[in-house]
């Protein structure tokens, strides 16, 4: 009995020890001032599973940051005062320190870079990075911001970018601030800018905790792979409701804010799906959410879903989606030059 007893014990712990070394090691990196601001974001609502790093060349600004690690990249580039909008500096810098972001991101099985593109930093050192992870491991999740079209500079660099990235990552993240003046446009300004910072904060955050705490229908790290794996171009829509209804008025407004256009819904290779509720949401609830995403999508998509119950949403349910795969009218689109009359 004592025997059979020792080694039940044994077992345990041994399930328990595989358990902790398989659990997936999230790194989150945020690059330049809106990355960092967005690891901010994240850092002070909290985040399980995984570690937030803010790179900057502009000490100033990096000195205010909320991160588990803020690192100063090519000080010797640019001397802290940072890249001035030229993407070429924020690569040099990026690959002056490489080493030392490479010791902090050993072992990660994801890392998200996270940046606003069309500047200096962002762009330059999030492209030199996503090359220099290419074919090392970890699933590599390029999150990143575009510019307004009225920015035309900034956005020939946002599209030179996306290209470079789409190459390097294995799945791109796109959030275009045009389609914010749809979405969000009638909120003051700054608010809305907010919304595309929150909508990235939200899926990192989300991602990282579905993938690494354990859920009422799991989602784990292989599922992640097998729609994110070298999968182009993304889109991602975040949506809550409450009281009566609440799943479907969190997927309607998950859908409907998703700031991306995109050409054709329905050729999109994978779809995730997550839902947040209090003890009161239903099975029902979480399997209408996920007929109300999939009915546009074409049936040879790949579908993940997971669920997870949060006691404090009584009342309320969030949902989260993510199209994989996508094609991106933002990146098909040319700038034609204007002729300007003066009178």
């Amino acid at each position: 009995m004592l025997e059979s007893q020792l080694k039940y014990d044994l077992d345990q712990e041994r399930i328990d020890e595989i358990a902790r070394m398989s659990r997936p090691q999230v790194s989150v990196i945020g690059l330049g001032g809106a990355g960092c601001n967005i690891v901010s974001w994240i850092k002070q609502r909290g985040m399980t599973g995984g570690r937030l790093l803010a790179l900057n060349t502009d000490a100033n600004h990096l000195s205010i940051c909320k991160a588990d690690k803020r690192i100063l990249i090519g000080e010797k580039t640019t001397h802290g005062l940072g890249c001035g909008g030229y993407a070429e500096k924020g690569e040099q810098a990026l690959r002056e320190s490489l080493e030392v972001i490479k010791k902090e991101i050993a072992g990660s099985s994801i890392v998200f870079l996270v940046s606003g593109l069309g500047g200096g930093t962002g762009t330059g050192a999030s492209c030199a990075l996503a090359e220099s992870l290419k074919g090392t491991g970890p699933l590599v999740v390029g999150v990143n911001t575009i510019p307004f079209a009225i920015e035309r500079v900034r956005m020939e660099t946002a599209r030179s970018a996306i290209e470079r990235l789409k190459k390097a990552c294995d799945t791109v993240v796109t959030i275009d601030n045009n389609k914010l003046v749809k979405v969000a446009g009638d909120l003051p300004f700054q608010e809305a800018l907010g919304v595309a910072n929150e909508l990235v904060g939200v899926f990192v955050k989300d991602i990282t905790e579905t993938i690494t705490t354990a859920s009422l229908i799991n989602l784990d790290f292989m599922d992640l792979r097998a729609i994110m794996e070298k999968k182009g171009i993304a889109a991602i829509g975040a949506g809550w409701g409450q009281g009566e209804e609440k799943v479907e008025k969190a997927v309607k407004v998950a859908l409907d804010g998703q700031l991306l256009d995109i050409n054709d819904v329905t050729k999109a290779y994978g779809v995730l799906i997550h839902v947040s509720g209090g003890e009161d949401l239903t099975l029902d609830e979480v399997y209408r959410s996920g007929e109300m995403v999939t009915k546009s999508i074409s049936p040879k998509a790949k579908i993940i879903w997971g669920a997870k119950v949060v006691p404090e949403m009584q009342g309320s349910a969030h949902v989260f989606v993510c199209l994989t795969g996508v094609e991106s009218a933002f990146l098909n689109q040319t700038q034609k030059p204007k002729r300007f009359k003066l009178f």
